[in-house]
């Protein structure tokens, strides 16, 4: 079973730019998408033998997430349960009967860290929810988690030392979450591979340098190791400042 999750930086965008050639090219079974920056009904876009599901944010053109899917859901919830947490169109949840598959989009720390302690009652609530689910089922969860977990995962770690995405704190809490049995496929497979990223910024030419981050993620709970198979991270393709990345698990 393919797995691909996207930062698209605004879905009606990249749209223009490659988006529906990707989209058909991979053939996945879920298609996870974060930053779709729309409101239910701004854009028609369908692929056959697939549903779809979003959870926007309230305010217009911000945050928002989305799953295409070729497996119709036992039920879909959006957001998780918090009223305080649940107005930007963070998390969606598709449950199935054998596991849960989550995409999420996590606050950014912002410039001068300005939302930091947002994020550490985010990451909180974030874990709790998931261990909600890992407690009935096993969980699939993908995104752009706005975190490089360790230096290997970002071009420059040390000019980056303070900077939003790259924290202690943040670093910290992916630390613990992978602690309560958690594992970043990507890692699992290439524990030390360098140099490859999902994310760039817009400036400075970062992505023509290779300048980036790896901030995008699929995470799966302990007792799906034996069922994986790969994790990808698709460099090769443009229409965002970041690239897909895949997974490919054994769940049939």
């Amino acid at each position: 079973m393919k797995m691909i999750s996207w930062n698209v930086n605004g879905l009606r965008a990249c749209v223009t730019k490659g988006f529906e050639t990707f989209f058909k090219e991979v053939d996945a079974d879920f298609f996870a998408i974060q930053e779709t920056k729309l409101q239910e009904g701004q854009i028609d876009l369908n692929f056959e033998g697939y549903k779809s599901y979003f959870n926007s944010a309230e305010k217009k053109g911000y945050s928002g997430v989305a799953v295409y899917t070729k497996h119709q859901p036992l039920k879909v919830t959006k957001g998780i349960g918090i009223e305080q947490h649940d107005h930007e169109g963070r998390v969606l949840t598709l449950e199935y009967e054998n596991f849960y598959f989550v995409t999420c989009y996590t606050p950014n720390s912002k410039r001068e860290l300005l939302r930091l302690d947002y994020r550490m009652v985010w990451e909180e609530a974030f874990l709790n929810y998931i261990e909600g689910l890992k407690a009935t089922k096993p969980v699939i969860f993908c995104g752009d988690l706005n975190v490089a977990h360790q230096e290997i995962d970002l071009k420059n770690p040390k000019t980056n030392r303070r900077n939003a995405g790259f924290t202690d704190e943040e670093r910290g809490c992916f630390t613990k979450l992978l602690d309560k049995g958690y594992i970043d496929t990507f890692r699992y497979f290439y524990p030390d591979m360098t140099g490859v990223y999902s994310w760039w910024s817009y400036m400075f030419k970062a992505r023509e340098k290779n300048a980036g981050w790896r901030i995008d993620y699929f995470v799966v709970s302990e007792n799906l190791k034996e069922r994986l198979v790969d994790a990808k991270i698709h460099t090769e393709i443009f229409g965002s400042d970041h690239c897909p990345v895949e997974l490919e698990i054994d769940l049939v």
